[in-house]
C-alpha cells in the first residue's frame, strides 16, 4: 500500500471518517459551536480518544485547503490508496461483477470527489486514478465525496492502457465516454465492466479510446454540446446500474 498525508473537512466527511474507523489524530473544532452535528462528531472523536483542540474560525480559515470547512478540520495519519487487485477483491467479494470507474486525467479535485461519491452510490468497486497529470486525494477531495472517499477504494497508476490491457485479462470489458460514439441505451453494458472517463475539455486520450470495446454517447437536446466530467460520470454509471438492475 501506498499513504499520503491529508485533511478531512466539513462535517459529513469527518463523521464518516470516524464511523468508517479511518485513524484521526488531531480535531480542530471551532470554539463555541454548539450545533448538532458538530456534537455528533465530538462524541465519536471521544470514543476514539482522539485530540480535541477549540480554535477560532480564523485559526480555521488559516489551517483549510478547501475554504469550506463548517468549523471542523480532521488531521487523518494518512489515506491508504487502494492497489487494482483490491479492487477486484472488493466485487469478489461482494460476489458481484466487476465495476470500476478509471479516470483519464481528472484535474478538478472538485470532479474527482463528485465520481467518487457516485462510484459509491452507483455500486462500483473502486476508481483507478492516474498518478501524473491528474488530481490527487486532497482535503477538496474528500470534502467533495461526502464522506464515500472511505469507503471505496482508489487506486493509482502511472499507465492507463496497460492498467486496462491487465484487467481485460481478468475478464472486463470497458466503455468510454465520447459524444461520437454509440448512444449509451443501444450498448450492453452489462457483465464485468470498467466505464472511462476523460479529463475536463481534453476528453478520453486517443491510446485510451482505442483500448475501450465500446464508446458511449451521452444523449444530448441543449445547445451546447458537453457535460462536466463528473455528471457524464454519473449518467453512464446509471446506465449501468439500470441495465444490471434488469438481470
Amino acid at each position: 500500500m501506498r499513504y499520503e498525508e491529508f485533511t478531512i473537512e466539513g462535517r459529513n466527511a469527518v463523521l464518516e471518517a470516524f464511523r468508517s474507523g479511518k485513524t484521526i489524530d488531531k480535531l480542530f473544532v471551532q470554539e463555541n459551536s454548539k450545533d448538532g452535528p458538530i456534537q455528533t462528531i465530538l462524541r465519536e472523536a471521544k470514543k476514539h480518544d482522539t485530540i480535541v483542540r477549540r480554535v477560532t474560525k480564523e485559526r480555521l480559515d488559516q489551517i483549510s485547503e478547501t475554504g469550506k470547512h463548517q468549523g471542523i478540520i480532521a488531521y487523518a495519519a494518512a489515506y491508504e490508496y487502494a492497489e487494482v487487485e483490491d479492487i477486484l477483491k472488493n466485487a469478489e467479494e461482494k460476489g458481484e461483477p466487476p465495476f470500476v470507474i478509471l479516470l483519464d486525467g481528472i484535474e478538478d479535485p472538485h470532479n474527482l470527489g463528485a465520481i467518487i461519491r457516485t462510484a459509491n452510490l452507483a455500486g462500483a468497486h473502486g476508481v483507478i486514478i492516474l498518478k501524473n497529470r491528474a488530481a490527487g486525494l486532497t482535503a477538496t477531495v474528500a470534502k467533495a465525496s461526502a464522506g464515500a472517499l472511505n469507503y471505496t477504494p482508489v487506486a493509482k497508476v502511472t499507465n492507463l492502457v496497460n492498467t486496462m490491457e491487465s484487467l481485460k485479462k481478468r475478464g472486463l470489458w470497458f466503455v468510454c465516454a465520447d459524444m461520437g460514439g454509440e448512444e449509451m441505451y443501444r450498448l450492453d453494458l452489462t457483465g464485468p465492466i470498467g466505464l472511462v472517463i476523460g479529463g475536463e475539455g481534453s476528453g478520453v486520450g486517443r491510446l485510451v479510446r482505442e483500448n475501450c470495446d465500446m464508446v458511449a454517447a451521452i444523449p444530448m437536446k441543449g445547445e451546447i454540446d458537453s457535460l462536466n466530467a463528473s455528471v457524464a460520470a454519473g449518467v453512464l454509471a446509471y446506465e449501468i446500474v439500470r441495465q444490471r438492475l434488469k438481470r
